[in-house]
């Protein structure tokens, strides 16, 4: 029989045992994640209000910029507010909520991504059938399956350290779940790109350009994310001292970085976005 665990609270370590040091982090968190608000909820709001941005690329752009909101939203606060604590805690099924919320919207955020990658295979391979392929309810389909799936925060690694049992086969499975949908997803993502990218071939100068821009762009965003991702989820089950700092990257730092990378350095939606706010400002005078 395996021995019953009593545990009912799990108390966080942080990122420095030194109370200053540790205001500082959360300071420098908080900027962060105020940032992260911002950025990807300017780009929900311009998308939604902008009158052109009426493709299916720009749907899954704010739809990933909603679910970049949740995932940041599942830890930061936590640990924003834990740094001004004496005592840094969160109850057992507190933990194991954050746990499901932080994969659910990992899970989501990689099917997005691989819906995007299709949705440019689409439209760079076989433009004149882009408008019937991705119609609105493809897209409404496709939105809908992304939906299916010592620590400063909660994971399922460092809580396994709690078991009492014998923790390899839970491991293993930790392994091939999370390592079966990156490594499947990631090839998805590859495999698109390589037929997008001999596709242009075929291409004018300009389509090309524009094809590859947008790729690159969309090629950073899955690099960021899937790179620390596979670090921490497709390695045997041990616990190291890096990860608080790769957790960190994938939960705070890419959420902070997508805007600039997919968005910001996309055209239309900076027109879009200039647009907004030269409407908000003569609303304003009005």
């Amino acid at each position: 029989m395996a021995a019953i665990s009593n545990v009912t609270e799990i108390i966080f370590l942080g990122f420095s045992q030194n109370r200053d040091a540790q205001k500082v982090i959360s300071v420098l968190f908080l900027l962060l994640y105020v940032a992260i608000l911002l950025g990807n909820g300017l780009i929900v709001v311009t998308i939604m209000a902008g009158k052109g941005l009426t493709s299916p690329m720009y749907l899954f752009l704010s739809y990933l910029s909603f679910v970049e909101i949740c995932y940041c939203s599942v830890t930061a606060p936590k640990i924003i507010l834990d740094s001004f604590m004496e005592r840094r805690v969160i109850s057992l099924k507190g933990c194991l909520t954050q746990i499901f919320f932080l994969h659910f919207f990992g899970g989501t955020e990689i099917f997005l991504l691989t819906v995007m990658a299709y949705d440019r295979y689409v439209a760079i391979c076989t433009p004149l059938h882009y408008p019937v392929v991705m119609n609105r309810r493809v897209c409404g389909r496709l939105l809908g399956a992304a939906w299916g799936p010592d620590h400063c925060f909660c994971d399922v690694r460092p809580l396994l350290k709690l078991a009492c049992s014998d923790t390899v086969l839970v491991g293993a499975l930790i392994v091939a779940n999370g390592g079966s949908i990156s490594v499947v997803s990631f090839t998805g993502l590859l495999a698109s790109y390589v037929v997008i990218l001999r596709s242009l071939r075929t291409q004018t100068s300009e389509g090309r350009r524009k094809a590859l821009s947008t790729c690159a762009s969309h090629l950073a965003v899955v690099a960021l994310f899937f790179v620390p991702c596979s670090f921490v989820y497709m390695r045997p089950c041990i616990t190291l001292p890096v990860d608080k700092i790769v957790a960190v990257f994938y939960t705070v730092v890419t959420p902070l970085l997508n805007p600039v990378i997919y968005s910001f350095r996309n055209a239309e939606v900076k027109n879009a976005l200039r647009r907004l706010m030269r409407r908000k400002g003569s609303g304003e005078e009005k």
